[in-house]
């Protein structure tokens, strides 16, 4: 044992095993943070985020270099897309080429680029369906005139120069651009931690800005914006942000831009000729269609897109009749659909300095005129130092045809005579050299007038590009220039109006629904349907095995249907969404969750501000408004307050409060009638007493039935399957006062099972209970 403690001790105190020297050791968390930071600025500066300098994401800009190292100018044969793409990978971006030919087609889709810098030829895609573009097999491309704004100066010392990603060949870091492309044609892409979406702008207004801020650099945005009136899609739909926003987007650097399509009536029928950016004409017909198939756009009876060559958009709206409010239909629409789009602005990029950050519109523009105004120093200074070494050149060989024998004589004697010609004349190298591969058939007698020709054209360039070189202000004047050659150039109008409008308003649902005549009809098991019109007999309708009518009322399609059940609690179902009246029509439980034990009593249409009689089976009731009613809880809420051992009775529509008179037959054979201004108004309670009954242990009486009698209705009493009629001059007996006895009925109608008004008022069409 005291050998095994020993051991045991000597083995935890042995040192843990060192690792191998060539293998080095990292903290997790340290390595995690530095792989995810590395990650993230590769996504930030090499894959998402375009530059400021000319406006392009590192896959574009090799899209670009590569078709023009393969001599696809805008004036070259179409050459076959899988060429371009299989040179931008394989010398220049090791990526997958189905991702590269969408960047290429993203590049020569005019409906997606302001200023497309790629010709296609073939299929490229819709505006209906941008990636409907066929394989790069079958497409062919080159390179646009305006893609000379950034290629042009190229070859001009004008940019920094690196190596591939394999260091085989030459790469440029950045093209030089003789306008903001990132303006331009805009950018949109999400990195790591930020996201970038700058809408494309007018060229024209674009270079009034900056000749603005080369003027003034102290300009503020309101000048700015004076040139600059908003973002220029590459569609004719409106701008409709107002320009106190844009302006203040332009301020910030980010907020957001609304569009929305241009439309017109012609021969009564809405054509809609312009839709926002990136929206498809055929997603808004689904949305306008599906809005019709849920009958949410009765005013609209058709919808057909009419577009061709010649009309790239042209969709038809077809209203109902001449009476439809055009205005108030297009503003739902712009509300419900794509026809009114919002898109974000966050004009993140990244810097001269290589850094990605949050740039203003005048941020923007002063540091990309920096970076231009630096562009035309470069390319100037490199022409002058070709100049020089031009003229340089030129000097030798004036001195070599000024000495034609001698040169000769020294080029057939020595075997070496660079260095010969260089200490018998005084000459340099690059002038010895130039010498010695100068052709004969140079050497004729008009050289020399030639050389001193071409000498005094340099003098005067180098002379003028010193003069632009060592000023600033000159520098800034020749940046000046150029700008306006390429605005009068590559300039056109604006093809995104801005217009102010109303926010647009979506219609209220119930305004949406078709207004027809309806019947809805519940049966004594709680099964409910709705049928159309108003002349639907509904004892004549076709019931399930052991059930029957119940209760029936008259409304309009676009109303609710409310319903009382036993406890006192109301319920309401849109009618337009109940089931039809051709079939046996569904449950209310399907629709909403009574309490247990509970059935349904009555249903209730019309307007909201109707009156309807409430009362239960233990002699007490209330006038309550219908839209004291309404409830949109499927559990309903409670309305009547009922005793123990009572229900609530069928509710009986009221007409007139002054004249209208309630009538009361309870089980016991007594009937009274009183005016209905004696009951009061209420939202919610027990209510008061009708008439006064008498509550035994052993056989309480109760409540049978009640009614809304007018002043010239005639009351009909039911008996089982007998009934008698009892009109206006019968009925003056059984009135009283509330809560009264009231007096029997003649006899063999004394066990009454119903009460119900022949009406002789005025047919009801639009509203209200089914007199039964």
């Amino acid at each position: 044992m005291a050998a095994r403690k020993r051991t045991d001790q000597l083995t935890l105190k042995s040192p843990p095993p060192q690792p191998p020297p060539d293998v080095e050791q990292t903290p997790v968390a340290q390595f995690a943070r530095k792989a995810y930071l590395d990650y993230s600025m590769y996504v930030i500066l090499d894959r998402a985020l375009p530059h400021i300098a000319d406006g392009l994401k590192p896959v574009q800009r090799r899209i670009i270099y590569a078709m023009s190292e393969l001599g696809l100018s805008a004036t070259a044969k179409f050459k076959k897309s899988a060429r371009t793409v299989g040179d931008v990978i394989g010398k220049f971006h090791p990526h997958g080429d189905s991702a590269c030919y969408e960047a290429m087609v993203l590049l020569a889709q005019p409906f997606s680029m302001r200023y497309a810098l790629i010709e296609g030829q073939g299929n490229w895609g819709s505006p209906d369906d941008p990636k409907s573009f066929a394989a790069m097999r079958y497409t062919e491309s080159r390179l646009t005139r305006f893609a000379q704004t950034l290629l042009s100066e190229l070859e001009q010392g004008t940019t920094e120069w690196g190596p591939n990603f394999d260091g085989t060949l030459r790469e440029p870091r950045l093209l030089p651009s003789r306008l903001p492309h990132v303006l331009l044609n805009g950018a949109s892409g999400i990195a790591v931690g930020m996201a970038t979406d700058i809408p494309s702008h007018n060229v024209l207004e674009v270079v009034n800005a900056c000749i603005e801020l080369l003027d003034n650099p102290d300009a503020n945005i309101a000048q700015i914006t004076k040139h600059i009136k908003g973002p220029d899609f590459p569609t004719d739909a409106e701008i409709i942000t107002p320009l106190a926003e844009i302006r203040d987007m332009y301020k910030t650097g980010n907020g957001s831009i609304r569009q929305r399509a241009r439309w017109e009536i012609e021969d009564g029928d809405i054509v809609i000729t312009a839709l926002p950016f990136q929206v498809s004409g055929s997603k808004v017909q689904q949305q306008i269609a599906q809005q019709m198939n849920a009958k949410k756009l009765p005013m609209v009876e058709d919808i057909r897109d009419e577009s061709d060559h010649e009309n790239p958009t042209r969709i038809v709206l077809v209203p109902r009749s001449n009476r439809v409010d055009v205005e108030e239909l297009m503003a739902h629409l712009f509300a419900t659909t794509e026809l009114e789009r919002t898109y974000r602005v966050n004009m993140n990029m990244i810097g001269t300095d290589g850094r990605p950050r949050l740039f203003t519109l005048k941020e923007l523009l002063l540091e990309w005129l920096d970076f231009r105004i630096d562009t035309v120093r470069r390319r100037l200074q490199h022409r002058y130092d070709q100049v020089n070494s031009r003229l340089h050149i030129l000097d030798g060989y004036l001195i070599a045809y000024l000495n034609i024998d001698e040169v000769i004589k020294i080029i057939r004697r020595e075997d070496e005579p660079k260095p010969v010609l260089m200490r018998r004349f005084k000459l340099s190298d690059p002038q010895a050299e130039a010498i010695l591969e100068l052709k004969l058939r140079y050497l004729n007698k008009l050289e020399e007038v030639q050389i001193r020709g071409e000498q005094s054209r340099l003098s005067e360039e180098r002379t003028s590009l010193e003069k632009i070189l060592g000023s600033k202000a000159r520098l800034r004047k020749q940046t000046r220039e150029e700008l306006l050659r390429d605005a009068e150039e590559f300039g056109d109008r604006r093809r995104s109006p801005i217009v102010e409008r109303e926010a647009a308003k979506a219609l209220d649902a119930t305004a949406l629904i078709p207004s027809e005549p309806v019947t809805v009809v519940l049966s004594e098991k709680g099964w409910i349907r709705a049928g159309k019109g108003h002349d639907i007999d509904p004892n004549a309708l076709q019931y399930r095995g052991g059930d029957a009518f119940l209760h029936a009322a008259h409304g309009r399609s676009n109303q609710l249907a409310v319903l009382l059940d036993s406890t006192g609690r109301t319920y309401a179902l849109p009618a337009h969404e109940l089931p039809s009246a051709k079939g046996h029509g569904e449950p209310l439980t399907a629709f909403l969750t009574p309490a247990p034990g509970a059935t349904f009593t009555g249903v209730m249409m019309g307007d909201p501000n109707e009156l309807w009689l409430l009362t239960t089976e233990d002699g007490y009731g209330f006038v309550a408004r219908l839209e004291d009613l309404i409830t949109d809880r499927k559990a309903g809420k409670t309305v009547v307050n009922v005793n123990e051992g009572a229900t609530t009775l069928r509710p009986q529509r009221v007409f007139d409060v002054d004249r209208d008179r309630v009538a009361a037959a309870t089980s016991e054979g007594k009937l009274l009638l009183f005016p209905v201004s004696e009951l009061p108004q209420l939202a919610r309670g027990k209510g008061v007493q009708t008439i006064k009954i008498h509550r035994t242990p052993i056989a309480p009486e109760k409540v049978v039935s009640t009614a809304v009698v007018p002043g010239d209705g005639t009351l009909v009493v039911h008996a089982g399957k007998r009934f008698t009629n009892l009109k206006p001059s019968d009925l003056e007996s059984y009135v009283g006062k509330r809560a009264q006895r009231g007096l029997k009925l003649p006899r063999g109608f004394q066990n009454v099972t119903l009460i119900r008004v022949f009406a002789d008022r005025e047919p009801r069409t639009t509203s209200g209970e089914l007199v039964m």
